[in-house]
């Protein structure tokens, strides 16, 4: 199927919904209507963007009838000038609509959960994990997004060894998925009397927020374990036991929070936790079984590989995945990170669309 056929099959779907919308019956069944409503949304940017590409095509045709039919020399430079802008008009559009119409991450909408971890450095890679946390968090601030933190384990200087938080916001998987593998720092550390600058590394997992139906877990499949939370030196913090530990025992994966005084909200928190891990390694299963396909985020976004390096004396984060690098650390580290993400977005698009049929 040509460019052209696909974009006729979507305007005589975008059709068949305006009409099945329109009809009373339709219009009583609140379910079926915003079912249609949100089909007819997504396809309502292609068919706009199509539309636009037709008049310009016909503006086109005009313009060049007109060159072709002679006649007074202005008219004729007139038209030339308008056959150049509309045929950069053309190409640009040409450009949207095949963006639109590469597949969409079905999870993109969603709700994210982040998992920081401290890796090589000890003590500095933990310090590390809480800049990447705090830049996150205000990452989602400016966004108008909600943070949520799940659960922590700090080091006692301002550190995180983990902290699992919550990101709700429109969007907000379609932006942090890119964040995934192990984020490098080099910096002097406050402790280093002699001025050596150190590597260290951190970690960072994001995980699209499962529902209930993307996952079944069996209740004989889950091992509960019911805790006093425990502050970070150790010590028992509340009376009740309220902190909650899942094991997922066919997989070995292991959830928990104490983060909430209730133990009966700190089920849901681990809960929601374990079912997104099992639904991100539903996911890896999926791509791995489909041959030849491309990873759906940049490189393979497993936690062992490099994305990014912050480097302290020269100022700088380099992302490897594209050979981006930037300057303005502090400003990077204070949640101003949309530079680096669109760059990463475009990259995966481009490869996309260079590896995506004509069909």
């Amino acid at each position: 199927m040509s460019l052209t056929d696909r974009l006729m099959a979507v305007e005589r779907r975008y059709e068949e919904l305006s009409e099945e919308m329109s009809r009373s019956d339709v219009a009583a069944d609140h379910e079926r209507l915003s079912a249609l409503a949100r089909e007819r949304a997504t396809l309502s940017t292609i068919v706009s963007l199509h539309r636009d590409y037709q008049d310009v095509e016909k503006a086109l045709e005009g313009a060049k009838s007109m060159v072709s039919d002679g006649g007074d020399a202005d008219m004729v430079a007139l038209a030339n000038e308008e056959i150049t802008e509309l045929t950069d008009r053309q190409a640009r559009l040409e450009g949207e609509i095949k963006r639109e119409l590469l597949p969409k991450d079905p999870h993109d909408d969603r709700d994210v959960i982040v998992e920081v971890r401290a890796g090589t450095g000890g003590d500095e890679a933990a310090l590390f994990a809480a800049d990447l946390y705090r830049m996150y968090s205000r990452y989602a601030e400016d966004r108008g997004w909600k943070t949520e933190v799940i659960s922590g384990s700090e080091t006692g200087i301002g550190g995180f060894k983990e902290i699992v938080f919550e990101v709700h916001g429109k969007g907000a998987y379609s932006r942090l998925k890119y964040e995934s593998g192990v984020h490098r720092v080099q910096r002097v550390p406050q402790t280093e009397t002699q001025g050596r600058i150190h590597t260290s590394a951190a970690t960072v997992a994001v995980l699209p927020e499962a529902e209930e139906v993307d996952v079944e877990i069996d209740a004989n499949d889950l091992r509960v374990d019911i805790y006093h939370a425990s502050s970070h030196g150790g010590q028992n913090v509340q009376k009740v036991a309220s902190a909650v530990r899942f094991t997922h025992i066919p997989t070995g994966i292991v959830s928990s929070c104490q983060d909430e005084r209730s133990q009966m909200k700190n089920r849901v928190k681990a809960m929601a936790v374990l079912r997104s891990r099992l639904l991100a390694m539903k996911i890896q299963e999926q791509e791995a079984q489909i041959a030849g396909a491309r990873k759906a985020q940049v490189g393979s976004g497993g936690r062992s590989e490099k994305i990014r390096t912050y480097n302290y004396p020269q100022d700088r984060v380099t992302d490897h995945r594209i050979g981006l690098t930037l300057h303005s650390l502090p400003s990077l580290l204070d949640g101003k990170i949309d530079g680096l993400i669109d760059a990463v977005a475009t990259s995966e698009e481009a490869k996309q669309l260079e590896q995506a049929p004509e069909s």
